[in-house]
């Protein structure tokens, strides 16, 4: 009896097979195009002054910024240093095809996105003399349920998937049968033993390689980084002690849900762990166990991440004017009173000073 999941035969990378769109794509696009609603909703709740031709030009620079960052990062930092092609290539980073077919950019880094987006976002408003503070805010509430979708297509290329496991709800993905990385040799014990544990036929060749459970990481990620940290944030949206609150809460909330859903995931198969205390484990091992104090590529930037959102909160609470800018809505008057000609005109200078504020 098979104990674990079989990773569902309907799903196709490609949306129709045999052209070149794939649902990751595609999950992108659904990515931003959810950011985008609701960083316009909280422009219009709020009556924050800025116009449909602003909001539509700060997402282009912050897009790309994001697309360029994560498409370098992932070449730089993920690619082992003695065979990265892209050092002594770098025109192919952003070249789309390989052996004569198209794939696209295949390795985007989170956190290199971050880094782009951000840089994106400090450049546009800059210019447009925004606040920087306001604006990540407004972005802090806007990206996870987005990123959620990215994590599902992840899912759908049946890729980033987490360690070997025996626990029910580990899944069998469809592997290669020469993937000599991703599959093992039933030689070694402890693929024997988690085969019986879950129930995999054990293959008659010894030399043959076996596909093992492993854990769905990408849903983990697309429910506890998405989902579950976006509620989190866009609760706290209107109530923020002060400014740049939210960009620290969402880059400390991601940093600790991925640090910790990392020992769930498997690293790089390349890179391994890159820091380890106590016990080391092989490049080979890396599939099945994860220390406590063994730390993955992802884990390090995640603690930078963290690291940082401390920082920014220290300095965010020692700037002067720390406190949020509110922007008042209209209002009916009370029991059909018309407002005096005096009230219109505080309301009025009060949303001209609350503008002044955040230019």
């Amino acid at each position: 009896m098979l104990l674990s999941i079989q990773f569902p035969s309907f799903i196709n990378p490609e949306i129709i097979p045999g052209l070149p769109i794939r649902w990751y794509g595609l999950m992108y696009i659904v990515a931003f195009s959810i950011a985008y609603f609701l960083y316009k909703k909280q422009v219009n709740e709020r009556r924050f002054p800025m116009t449909e031709d602003e909001l539509s030009s700060m997402f282009f620079w912050c897009v790309l910024g994001l697309i360029l960052g994560a498409r370098i990062f992932s070449t730089l930092i993920y690619e082992p240093l003695e065979t990265n092609v892209y050092i002594r290539k770098p025109w192919l980073i952003f070249w789309p095809f390989y052996n004569g077919r198209f794939t696209g950019f295949q390795g985007m880094s989170y956190h290199g996105g971050v880094i782009g987006g951000i840089l994106g976002i400090v450049i546009w408003s800059k210019t447009k003399k925004f606040s920087v503070r306001e604006i990540a805010d407004m972005f802090a509430a806007s990206i996870p349920l987005g990123y959620t979708f990215g994590r599902i297509g992840n899912f759908i290329n049946a890729e980033l998937y987490g360690r070997v496991t025996a626990s029910p709800i580990g899944m069998i993905f469809p592997i290669p049968e020469y993937d000599y990385v991703n599959r093992f040799s039933s030689k070694l014990k402890w693929v024997r033993d988690f085969a019986e544990k879950t129930g995999v036929a054990l293959p008659s060749d010894p030399d043959s390689l076996i596909n093992l459970p492993r854990h769905p990481s990408q849903l983990y990620e697309a429910f506890f980084e998405g989902i579950f940290l976006w509620m989190i944030i866009w609760i706290f949206r209107n109530k923020k002690p002060f400014k740049g609150f939210l960009a620290g809460l969402y880059l400390f909330g991601y940093g600790l849900i991925r640090f910790i859903i990392e020992y769930f995931r498997a690293p790089d198969a390349d890179l391994g762990y890159r820091i380890q205390f106590g016990q080391n484990v092989s490049l080979q091992d890396t599939a099945h166990i994860h220390p406590l104090l063994s730390f993955s590529t992802g884990q390090i930037l995640c603690a930078v991440m963290m690291i940082l959102a401390l920082l920014w909160w220290f300095a965010m609470t020692r700037l002067s004017d720390k406190k949020p800018v509110i922007f008042y809505q209209e209002t009916e008057p009370a029991n059909g009173v018309q407002k005096s000609e005096h009230e219109k005109k505080a309301e009025k200078n009060a949303r001209r000073s609350a503008r002044k504020k955040l230019k």
